[in-house]
């Protein structure tokens, strides 16, 4: 434990966020925008042009919203497709802006690049892999003039009848609370709480820390059920529920930070049935090498029942093609070790009683 300890950079505070809740004004000039919408992204040139159009698309008036593009991986041909539209709305807007984000990696951090660089006082977040519809900012302001602090739009993601695992488990973004593919949010507040948290450096999680922490400091939230985005599940390759779990660490800071509201919100037990598996599939070898036999053959049999289980269960809704089948009973048996493996590597790395 101490070994892993060492290797590991140690953990911000609490206060890491506060320390920058002082952000400086922006510079302005002219006219103040009614909104900033701000755009992380990261090596997708073509998802980023859809989206980029959509919301230049909207039945906003175009001097009233400027556009900002955080690329977390600075590129050519991102800084090219960004200035070119920004050469052809010069003369009546939106302004937009190319932000290139070198200090940190991550969403998180590129949104924060993107608020702190805003000249609105009021910031409308979405993604790169979004189609914001052409009500958007004018939905999302109308419920934000009504009073609210943060307002959280409506995400539409498209499936299939039967869907692959990755593609229900993307769907649900649909159903969250405050998800930063559709929210809008007051300056003051973002810099009143600090913002983002850059520690949270993958698309998980870092979205429900900011919502806790305007929580926590007593800012009014509303829905605007009419400013919709559209979210399609990006493709993505065979077997790459095993590299997802690698998020499972983040959901250890924001017990650590959050754990009453963690409780509340996330409602997430520990993986019992992880831990199960895990260790029937410890003790079959062992009870093998110590020469109880029995004992070893109650614990393959009760691994493989577990398992097989974990394996119907995400197959009971999904896609029944023989590549997706064999996906999903490839990744059943390797799931529970990454995860908990992360679980604990998050729990160490942050510091926290988290399993």
């Amino acid at each position: 434990m101490s070994t892993l300890m060492s290797g590991i950079s140690d953990a911000f505070d609490e206060d890491t966020r506060l320390a920058h809740a002082s952000v400086a004004e922006p510079e302005y000039d002219g006219d103040l925008p009614d909104l900033s919408v701000v755009i992380p992204t990261y090596r997708r040139r073509e998802m980023l042009a859809r989206c980029l159009a959509a919301v230049l698309a909207q039945d906003f008036d175009p001097a009233r919203y400027e556009i900002i593009v955080c690329d977390d991986s600075p590129d050519a041909a991102t800084r090219d497709c960004v200035e070119r539209l920004a050469r052809e709305h010069a003369a009546h807007g939106p302004r937009i802006r190319y932000i290139p984000v070198t200090a940190t990696q991550g969403p998180a951090g590129a949104r924060n690049a993107g608020w702190r660089a805003a000249r609105a006082r009021r910031i409308a977040f979405t993604d790169d892999d979004t189609q914001p519809a052409v009500r958007w900012l004018s939905a999302g302001l109308h419920v934000m003039n009504m009073g609210a602090d943060a307002v959280a739009g409506r995400i539409v993601v498209p499936l299939p009848e039967r869907p692959t695992d990755y593609e229900r488990d993307a769907a649900g973004l649909a159903h969250a609370e405050f998800a930063t593919a559709n929210v809008f949010v007051e300056r003051a507040a973002l810099a009143r709480t600090g913002g983002f948290d850059a520690r949270f450096t993958s698309a998980w999680r870092e979205d429900s820390d900011l919502q806790f922490a305007l929580m926590e400091a007593g800012f009014v939230f509303a829905r605007a059920d009419d400013a919709v985005v559209l979210h399609p599940v990006r493709p993505a390759r065979w077997g790459v529920s095993l590299s997802q779990q690698k998020k499972s660490q983040f959901d250890a800071l924001l017990y650590k930070k959050y754990p009453r509201l963690y409780r509340e919100r996330i409602r997430r037990a520990p993986p019992f049935l992880y831990y199960a598996i895990i260790a029937a599939a410890v003790m079959a070898p062992s009870a093998w090498l110590s020469g109880n036999g029995r004992l070893a053959i109650v614990a393959a049999v009760a691994w493989l029942c577990m398992t097989g289980w974990f394996c119907i269960k995400r197959l009971a809704s999904t896609a029944r093609s023989s590549s997706h089948i064999l996906e999903m009973a490839y990744t059943s048996i390797a799931i529970p070790f990454l995860s908990i493996f992360w679980r604990l590597y998050g729990a160490v790395k942050f510091r926290v009683f988290f399993v």
